[in-house]
């Protein structure tokens, strides 16, 4: 049995670490920290976890860690991981940091979107990035992890079939998202709070978003050519959930079936991704996917002016986000690669 801690227990992400690892037969939760909620019952802030953890919220002790825990799930905000990760390491644990801290290979890209030098490059070099669709090899026996955003997931699953394949010249990339709320986290700023986000369809962040070097970095690996990516998100007033929709200049007319052949053999064998095509709702919506790691992905095909879109559906906080992150740790110890995450959607939601 693994022993886990979730440092940083308290807000969204947490939250859905503890309820995935809750049921995972591999796993333990020994160690859930909360700076604000330190003694508190875990059902006090998660309460639909009644019932399913005995242990109490606790402070963060670097001392004390590496006699509970054999993994480390980090749910903690952007530059903070950096203070833990590299003493984690030293001790032999395991790190998945769900943090953006690790997931950028080049250190003068990180300072660009997240202004600070990174004080351990080395790092970054060794970190794997925890996009299992990309590099499930790669996660077997990581010892750092450094799991996607989820604007980056759903921009990345969209476009890879894409620039794998044989459909454009043309590696410049436009990403619009559709993204919930629960995507700002558990504490409400001024623009978040629920009065505020309710009925809006809100661009943010549109000169410019950060989770477009990932998409950039991961697009460029897997293409072996320089893809330049443009990530704009709107923000929405569903809670969970999130919709890329992801624009390309054909370079030849194409047809449908040519289209989806290329995206189903990208996925081929690619557990929690569904190729969705016809029905009643002919293209992903991440109301089908709520609650589930499932990716759902879907295109359109507008001949007459060569342009193909790419649907990609996710739930921010699982494939985006917790779930993902599991299906890492996974896959890095060698369970199955759904162990914890077999739970179909949510419907209706």
């Amino acid at each position: 049995m693994i022993r886990a801690a979730v440092i940083g227990g308290s807000g969204y992400t947490g939250g859905e670490l503890l309820r995935i690892l809750a049921t995972h037969p591999q796993v333990e939760v020994t160690t859930v920290t909360s700076r604000e909620y330190a003694g508190k019952p875990i059902s006090l802030i998660h309460p639909n976890l009644r019932g399913f953890y005995t242990i109490n919220f606790t402070n963060f002790s670097m001392d004390k860690i590496g006699e509970k825990a054999d993994v480390v799930f980090l749910g903690l905000p952007h530059g903070v991981s950096l203070n833990y990760v590299p003493k984690l390491l030293e001790m032999g644990l395991q790190v998945v940091d769900l943090s953006a801290d690790f997931r950028l290979k080049n250190p003068e890209i990180y300072k660009y979107w997240y202004g600070i030098d990174h004080p351990y490059p080395d790092l970054l070099d060794k970190a794997v990035y925890g996009l299992p669709e990309l590099h499930y090899e790669q996660l077997k026996g990581a010892k750092l992890i450094a799991s996607p955003g989820c604007n980056a997931t759903a921009t990345i699953l969209a476009l890879a079939p894409i620039v794998k394949g044989d459909f454009t010249r043309d590696l410049r990339f436009i990403s619009d998202v559709k993204v919930s709320s629960s995507e700002g986290g558990a504490k409400p700023s001024e623009g978040s709070h629920h009065p505020e986000r309710q009925n809006a369809i809100r661009p943010y962040e549109a000169d410019g978003h950060r989770h477009a070097a990932e998409a950039e970095q991961e697009l460029s690996i897997l293409s072996g050519k320089d893809v330049k990516v443009s990530i704009i998100p709107h923000a929405i007033s569903s809670v969970r959930g999130a919709l890329a929709s992801a624009h390309v200049w054909l370079d030849t007319e194409r047809n449908d079936m040519d289209i989806w052949k290329g995206i189903a053999e990208f996925y081929k064998g690619k557990r929690f991704i569904r190729i969705i095509r016809g029905g009643i709702h002919p293209y992903p919506d991440p109301k089908y996917i709520i609650g589930s790691n499932f990716a759902d992905i879907g295109f359109a095909n507008e001949k007459r002016l060569k342009r193909l879109t790419i649907f990609s559906a996710i739930d921010n906080l699982m494939k985006g986000a917790a779930g993902q992150a599991v299906q890492s740790f996974n896959i890095s110890r060698g369970f199955r690669e759904d162990e914890g995450l077999r739970t179909p959607p949510l419907r209706p939601a």
